[in-house]
């Protein structure tokens, strides 16, 4: 269900920002990211946290900031359709999202406030750092301009653009689109950039304010191939539903970001060895004519091998030094 079919629909306070929070089995982050909301150096944040099913002591930990937050309950059915419901109980003119185990600087808000009602835009987003990462993943990162001329094609060129934390959003777009599309199954956050972004005014604010935490370092997880899928699809229908914003670019150039770009995801799970990534996303390709012969070296092992089969030959090519 997405917003435009909820029915409750609390009246806009002027100025507040609403910051939705969705819970499930969060206890060893909680308090540190309802802390760092409830603790923001700006004046009027309402903080709402929907606690999705959790079966941990998280409902315990939110008991004890009382009328502090808004408390929502459903049951499990994961974080946007948490997020979905908890707009629908916020009263604020500003949104923003901030995951349970996450977390921001004490002036994020602020700045971001300032930022957005300075330009008049319909979005304001920041830079962050991925905390929990070895190496450069984990460096602070200013994402770049959106300028209007190439907007669209800079959105399309890769997957989301910011973590879902950091941003703002005046409410009333997140309205006007109808917040998250549940219908599908990741890339929710992508989608709603797109369809918010694209054809609105966004600003920078250039400062690192968000902190996006990972958990199980080092581990690959073998399940990109469907987020690959599903941003190629999003991509597909954002530039069917709205042909007026992509027509200054070429239909090559279309398929160069949208399939060739998914074929760049099958070479980036290759040489990380997410091989059941790598060879779901090849076979994906192949039907799409995206590659060139150099190409057939890596998607014909993929298109023919079994999957049982599939990464032995891979370490047998590794092993041999090919």
């Amino acid at each position: 269900m997405n917003m435009e079919e909820q029915s409750v629909r609390k009246p806009q306070v002027a100025g507040r920002i609403s910051v939705i929070m969705p819970c499930y089995n969060a206890e060893r982050h909680l308090r540190e990211s309802i802390d760092c909301v409830l603790n923001q150096s700006y004046p009027d944040v309402e903080l709402v946290v929907v606690d999705d099913g959790s079966t941990d002591g998280s409902r315990e930990i939110l008991a004890e900031y009382g009328d502090r937050i808004v408390f929502v309950e459903q049951e499990n059915q994961g974080p946007y359709p948490a997020r979905n419901n908890g707009m629908t109980r916020a009263s604020g003119e500003f949104v923003a999202f901030l995951d349970a185990d996450d977390y921001w600087a004490a002036d994020c808000l602020e700045k971001l406030h300032a930022g957005l009602v300075g330009s008049d835009a319909a979005l304001a987003y920041c830079g962050w750092q991925n905390v929990g990462l070895a190496e450069k993943s984990g460096e602070p990162y200013i994402p770049p301009v959106y300028s209007p001329e190439n907007k669209a094609e800079m959105f399309l060129r890769s997957a989301s653009p910011w973590p879902i934390h950091a941003a703002l959003v005046r409410r009333d777009v997140m309205i006007e689109v109808g917040g998250f599309d549940l219908n599908w199954s990741t890339c929710m956050d992508y989608d709603l950039w797109l369809r918010i972004a694209v054809a609105r005014p966004i600003v920078l604010v250039e400062e690192v304010l968000a902190f996006y935490r990972h958990h199980g370092v080092g581990q690959i997880t073998s399940n990109e191939w469907r987020q690959a899928r599903n941003v190629r699809d999003v991509k597909k229908k954002f530039v069917a539903n709205h042909p007026e914003l992509v027509v200054h670019l070429s239909a090559g150039r279309l398929r160069e970001l949208i399939d060739g770009a998914l074929l760049k995801r099958a070479y980036n799970a290759y040489w990380r060895r997410d091989l059941v990534s790598a060879q779901k996303i090849f076979r994906m390709v192949f039907p799409m004519r995206c590659w060139q012969l150099k190409d057939l070296r890596y998607i014909l092992p993929a298109l023919l091998l079994p999957e049982a089969l599939y990464p032995r030959f891979i370490a047998a090519l590794d092993r041999r030094g090919g």
